[in-house]
């Protein structure tokens, strides 16, 4: 059995669901991946099915098991668990990362670390998992891995808007309001946005394809090591 075989098999332990290896292999396949070796197929129609089914187990779950929210506040926790941020997070938890093929490119840059690769992998990895064990196995692994985000309260506004909650919780510990830096590079088409925030004596760096993302990615990074010592 290979090494790769034996990662793979890594991977589906932590997920508890039977995955397709080649169904899997593609979710785990990003484009500069595939564009370095000969085109091949890459993971974005599994990440197109994978985001409806993450959206439809979370919105789902929210409504049986939330009959006191209006939806106002339904769109609210879901928009938070299924944003970018939120599922980058996730992702981390069960080592993601380190299973992406990348291209040598997003490699250097530190891509199997980017908020917005490893989000489009998660959901393709639940893609492939619908595909494979169906739409019950799928859902239940949707909430699975969501279900630390959605027994937290407190995630709810920082995964959905990580800058406010950031810049009130300086507030509440007395600390200087969040100072952030944003440098670019890349082309046009394909920019990649780092951006550095810092709170007192914490600073972190969030990389998005926006500068918008990379400020969320930074500010969410600093408010956890914020909250986690407060």
């Amino acid at each position: 059995m290979t090494d790769a075989t034996l990662q793979r098999l890594a991977l589906t332990d932590k997920l508890g669901v039977e995955i397709d290896p080649e169904l899997l292999s593609l979710a785990l396949t990003h484009r500069s991946y595939a564009y370095e070796n000969g085109g091949i197929p890459h993971n974005e129609r599994l990440e197109f099915l994978g985001d409806a089914i993450l959206g439809q187990a979370v919105t789902v779950h929210l409504y049986t098991r939330h009959p006191e929210l209006e939806e106002g506040g339904l769109a609210k926790r879901r928009a938070s668990v299924v944003s970018t941020v939120a599922l980058a997070e996730v992702a981390r938890t069960i080592g993601l990362g380190d299973h992406v093929l990348l291209g040598r490119g997003e490699t250097q840059t530190g891509g199997r670390d980017k908020d917005s690769i490893l989000a489009d992998v998660m959901e393709a990895v639940i893609g492939a998992a619908y595909l494979s064990a169906g739409a019950d196995e799928a859902a239940a692994l949707v909430l699975r891995l969501v279900a630390p985000l959605m027994a937290d309260p407190e995630r709810y506004g920082a995964a959905m808007d990580p800058k406010t909650s950031l810049q009130e919780l300086a507030a509440r510990l007395n600390l200087s309001p969040p100072v952030y830096d944003v440098v670019a590079a890349g082309p046009d088409h394909d920019r990649v946005f780092t951006a550095t925030v810092a709170v007192g004596e914490v600073a972190r760096d969030g990389v998005g394809t926006s500068k918008k993302q990379a400020e969320m990615a930074a500010a969410l990074a600093v408010w956890r090591d914020l909250s986690a010592t407060a």
